[in-house]
């Protein structure tokens, strides 16, 4: 009995794809084996090669190691870092002062009385 396979949408599959393909770039370009960097990350060989695929089961753990062992670890500090929509929805929910703050104007008015 094997674990079941992570139902994902496909515009996600496709990002996980172009990752795996990053990570596989990356790879290359720093002429590491497979074996290297699967024994680096702590991660048997199939392992990484799901992770070169964009398999949504390898855990994100695994994700995090092969990135270390590349030397772009930095990169994970960029996920979900401007979070725009977040902002905007939580700046919606703020309420609003039932009276305006006084002026600078006003201030000087009292101050002169």
């Amino acid at each position: 009995m094997g674990r079941e396979k992570a139902s994902i949408l496909p515009s996600l599959q496709r990002l996980l794809a172009e990752l795996g393909e990053n990570i596989r770039l990356a790879r290359l370009r720093r002429k590491f084996s497979a074996a290297l960097v699967a024994e680096r990350a702590g991660i048997a060989r199939n392992t990484l090669r799901a992770i070169e695929r964009g398999d949504a089961s390898v855990t994100f753990g695994a994700y995090a190691n092969v990135l270390l062992s590349l030397g772009l670890e930095k990169d994970l500090a960029l996920i979900a870092r401007d979070d725009e929509l977040g902002r905007k929805l939580q700046d919606a929910g703020l309420s609003i002062k039932a009276r305006a703050p006084k002026s600078i104007h006003s201030k000087k008015k009292k101050e002169h009385e």
